[in-house]
């Protein structure tokens, strides 16, 4: 079955000319800027508020009213920092949004400096995006050659400068406060909150943090109207998102559709179906750190409140995707494993709870499990690792407790046989 929705982010990827500022120009890019260069800084916000913008990194916080949350009067500078890490295991839909249509994220986020009465933007860019970079800072570079970054941006009395800065590669970074601490050249650690970074962020000062996806959906939003993105998606979560779908599927990549399209249409119809014609089995939301769904779930419109009915959370828009073949004690193990690596080890319970977590699951997959290991594990994810710091050993949690509640089955039969059961299926099969 062919499904065609309208491509709004994603429109001109057919074109590789718009990633040089004059193919980007001839598309009308900059326009947008030009327009949020005649309005007040409250119009541009009450703009995107109107439009319902929702941040595409994860929370789903609206984006207008988090821009709404900065003061102007502190006598402080105020500053606009760009998520590009992208740390979330099955998320790469940033990436490719920066790779071919650099133009719009500056723009973008240029519109948000306005807003906020910005004078210098920083870019985070996690360390392993050296491609990006380089694409970044060639657009950066011709930015700032045509004049629309620098002094007097676009003929205005405006100055504005975007900084590029490279991480050196943590997951923790994904975590706004992480990435202040890791921005000012400290330690990526995570910060107690409040004060949030709206009132005291970066050096201390008035800050907006948002992702690639959702500021490069900003200059649409001002130069067509809030009712135009409206026209997509749902009323609570109103226009489209760019979904990366991965795993065991026929066609993994990066899809733009509506908010509130179910899974079967992204899996079925637009991803090709699971590999090989196989049964689909459990599937992350939004990447390792949402709670798993199952084929029962199939039917979910992915948008932010019917996910979270589901049990779940649309997090990144990363669908990953595991087929009857697939082991989900051993999936649970490898997610844990990965938190467990990447845990900065400021907090106890996810230091250690992340370390020993693994290593239970990782028993219990080797055939050496004890029945007693279940009820620890269901006690651990809802008791002990939700007293973290920050959400790290929350994705961790959210792992444990979702296989546990939708596949108990399976944990215990590993235990019981001492392997996993489908290997036993196997060995009867070839028998």
């Amino acid at each position: 079955m062919s499904v065609t929705f309208e491509r709004r982010l994603t429109r001109d990827w057919d074109d590789p000319g718009v990633i040089a500022i004059d193919g980007y120009r001839a598309k009308g890019g900059y326009e947008a800027l030009k327009n949020a260069l005649t309005k007040e800084p409250a119009a541009i916000i009450d703009t995107v508020k109107a439009s319902g913008l929702r941040g595409r990194g994860g929370a789903g916080f609206p984006a207008g009213v988090k821009w709404s949350f900065v003061p102007t009067t502190t006598g402080k500078p105020t500053y606009v920092v760009v998520n590009f890490d992208e740390s979330e295991p099955g998320t790469c839909n940033n990436r490719e949004l920066v790779d071919r249509d650099p133009h719009r994220l500056l723009e973008g986020t240029a519109i948000a400096a306005l807003a906020i009465g910005c004078r210098t933007a920083f870019i985070y860019v996690r360390g392993e995006y050296l491609a990006q970079s380089l694409v970044l800072g060639t657009a950066i570079g011709e930015a700032y050659e045509a004049g629309f970054l620098g002094t007097g941006i676009a003929g205005s009395d405006v100055d504005l400068d975007i900084v590029l800065h490279r991480g050196a590669g943590a997951y923790i970074c994904g975590e706004e406060t992480a990435l202040l601490n890791s921005l000012e050249g400290f330690r990526g650690q995570p910060r107690l909150r409040p004060p949030f970074p709206a009132v005291e962020g970066l050096y201390a000062s008035p800050t907006v943090i948002n992702n690639v996806e959702t500021l490069m959906s900003v200059p649409d939003i001002v130069l067509r109207g809030p009712e135009w993105f409206r026209e997509l998606g749902t009323e609570k979560s109103p226009g489209t998102k760019l979904f990366t779908i991965s795993g065991k599927v026929e066609r993994p990549g990066n899809y733009e559709l509506p908010l509130g399209t179910p899974l079967r249409v992204l899996l079925e119809d637009v991803a090709g179906g699971v590999l090989g014609g196989r049964s689909l089995k459990a599937w992350t939301p939004g990447g390792s750190s949402t709670p798993l769904l199952t084929a029962d779930h199939i039917d979910t419109p992915l948008d932010y409140e019917s996910v979270a009915a589901a049990g779940s959370l649309l997090g990144t828009g990363a669908v990953m995707v595991l087929d009857d073949t697939d082991c989900v004690v051993d999936a649970a193990q490898r997610m844990t494993r990965f938190y467990a690596n990447e845990s900065c080890g400021k907090c106890t319970p996810c230091r250690e709870g992340t370390w020993w977590a693994e290593r239970v699951l990782g028993r219990i997959a080797e055939g050496y499990g004890h029945p007693e290991d279940l009820p620890v594990m269901r006690d651990m994810g809802k008791h002990i690792m939700f007293r973290a710091f920050c959400a790290l050993a929350d994705g961790a949690a959210a792992v444990i407790d979702s296989s546990l509640k939708h596949f108990s089955e399976e944990f215990e039969e590993h235990v019981q046989l001492g392997r996993c059961p489908l290997q036993v299926e196997h060995e009867e099969v070839a028998v």
